[in-house]
């Protein structure tokens, strides 16, 4: 079992500060190829979606979220999945639910009652740390993610700092994060990154490394609020980091890309970044987990495609 937080001090042979730039040419080239998702059939193709289903953060992060909102949330999260579809594939015994959802630290309550009345166990997400801007005081940060977890979260979505990033304080920057670990106690953490406001692909890889140094279970592309988020060559830095890391110190480290990923093309992109870059190790909900509101509504589309030959209308299928 790999140990809660790293020791910074490993790498000092190899300064986070002297680092080679990451060469942003050349990942975009080494992405392209990914576009065209293996899935030889449209069986093979399905079940590649269904994967993807399980491995889900179905979220909700407005401003006008409401208990309906997460109880509906919930709902879907545990029948993601229309069940004559999944009767038609033969996959109706096979307990197929999202890997989380995922909500603000005061709609947590909302969604454990929620899960526990309909007797779903799956994880209940909560974004913290001042999310999306991490700009709130650390102590405030920290008392937020004690709070989410006193409601009931069992897993917390942290966001960095990344004014700390952008100076290079990448000392100061591990040691924030190491504070949220701490707070976190057991709960599982993924830390969010912000790439879109990095600045750079380089800036993006020392923050990775960072955050696996100061125990993150993942590391996540994006809040979802940023100009930019998700793109497959900043997740290529993020997946080699993770691999390096691996590679050092034996420890493996999930990825959550978030942010704009919103059909099954995308989704089958993702999994294709992940079984290149990772194996197939990495693709459970355990080592990997695609952040998403909408996503989910394309991919029960595409597969009543494959069931029924036509494109379901829209009150075909229920709202998430």
């Amino acid at each position: 079992m790999c140990p809660r937080s790293g020791n910074i001090s490993q790498w000092r042979t190899a300064p986070l500060n002297k680092a080679p730039p990451v060469d942003s040419q050349r990942c975009r080239c080494a992405v392209r190829p990914l576009r065209s998702f293996p899935a030889r059939n449209p069986e093979a193709k399905t079940a590649w979606l269904l994967k993807a289903v399980t491995c889900i953060d179905l979220t909700t992060l407005n401003g006008d979220d409401t208990p309906s909102n997460v109880h509906r949330l919930c709902y879907k999260a545990k029948h993601p999945i229309r069940e004559d579809l999944l009767k038609c594939l033969n996959m109706s015994d096979k307990g197929i639910t999202t890997g989380a959802v995922c909500v603000y630290p005061s709609r947590v309550a909302d969604a454990v009652q929620t899960l526990k009345a309909i007797q779903c166990n799956i994880p209940v997400a909560s974004v913290a740390t001042g999310f999306p801007a991490g700009q709130t005081p650390l102590t405030v940060r920290l008392q937020e993610i004690t709070m989410a977890i006193g409601d009931g979260a069992t897993e917390i979505d942290i966001v960095i700092n990344r004014t700390l990033a952008l100076k290079g304080q990448w000392e100061e920057l591990y040691k924030e994060i190491q504070q949220c670990r701490d707070a976190c106690g057991e709960v599982h953490m993924k830390t969010i990154l912000g790439t879109g406001e990095l600045g750079s692909l380089t800036n993006v890889y020392k923050a990775s490394l960072v955050a696996m140094m100061a125990g993150s279970d993942f590391i996540k592309t994006s809040t979802g609020k940023e100009g930019v988020n998700a793109t497959i060559p900043v997740a290529l830095v993020m997946v080699r980091a993770i691999r390096d890391y691996w590679g050092k110190t034996g420890c493996k480290v999930g990825f959550k890309p978030a942010g704009g990923i919103r059909t099954a093309k995308d989704a089958l992109t993702w999994l294709s970044l992940i079984k290149e870059e990772l194996g197939n190790n990495w693709l459970k909900p355990e080592l990997f987990r695609l952040g998403a509101s909408t996503l989910l509504t394309d991919i029960e589309r595409q597969i009543y495609h494959q069931v029924t030959g036509r494109y379901a209308a829209a009150h075909d299928l229920p709202m998430a």
